[in-house]
């Protein structure tokens, strides 16, 4: 079964195209630019790129799985909107994947997974042997190292923790964003056994940088002013 894997959760815009089967998986091509201002630019020409380059038509596509976050607002909801889209066009299912649990499926004992949240912020969550710790949260790096010490953690990985290594007081590991292959591993089992579609609920755990302007206040009359 054939299935696109899309994440635009971090700087990195990703699409990759995979194979599962009954004994595993595997990535057959993907894309993947970091930048974080051109989600929506970079998205759909890498989705036909990968496709083109592995000779698939997106009728020949099983499932889509995608990274749901946590992300900031804009890139995220990229992803999400054109993974559902082609859902919809092509009538095959949806598997969501939380990002953070992407980054942490290969770490080894207890590990930071740690992606830059803007604001100076990181989201953030816990794992101990590649299996989540902790629920991902969003929050400033000073306020996350004391509770590093709490879980005994010992590496970190994640654009995040690069960034804050500092303050963190943690050496980050090379994988700064989330690999599609660790992705489609963590969608496999839902996809072999063509479990129905899940809505793609995005992990904003904040509200949106851009919000619609409050009404305005009704003008005074002369005898008010």
């Amino acid at each position: 079964m054939l299935v696109l894997v899309l994440d635009t959760a971090t700087p990195a815009v990703t699409a990759a195209l995979a194979e599962v089967e009954s004994s595993g998986h595997a990535v057959l091509a993907q894309r993947a630019t970091v930048d974080g201002r051109a989600h929506g630019e970079l998205l759909a020409p890498q989705i036909d790129a990968l496709l083109a380059e592995a000779g698939v038509k997106p009728r020949d596509l099983a499932a889509v799985v995608a990274g749901v976050g946590p992300g900031p607002f804009t890139g995220l909801r990229v992803g999400l909107v054109t993974a559902a889209s082609l859902t919809m066009a092509l009538n095959i299912p949806a598997y969501g994947v939380c990002t953070l649990d992407a980054l942490g499926l290969r770490t080894a004992g207890r590990a930071l997974v740690a992606t830059d949240a803007r604001r100076r912020e990181v989201y953030w969550a816990v794992y101990t042997d590649g299996s989540p710790l902790t629920g991902p949260a969003v929050d400033k790096p000073a306020d996350v190292a004391p509770r590093l010490a709490e879980f005994a953690v010992t590496a970190a990985v994640g654009e995040g923790a690069a960034k804050y290594a500092d303050v963190l007081g943690l050496p980050a590991g090379e994988q700064l964003y989330p690999d599609p292959s660790a992705l489609v591993e963590l969608a496999a089992q839902r996809v072999r056994e063509g479990a129905p579609s899940e809505p793609l609920t995005p992990l904003y755990l904040r509200r949106p940088d851009a919000v619609e302007p409050s009404a305005r206040k009704p003008a005074l009359s002369a005898s008010e002013r």
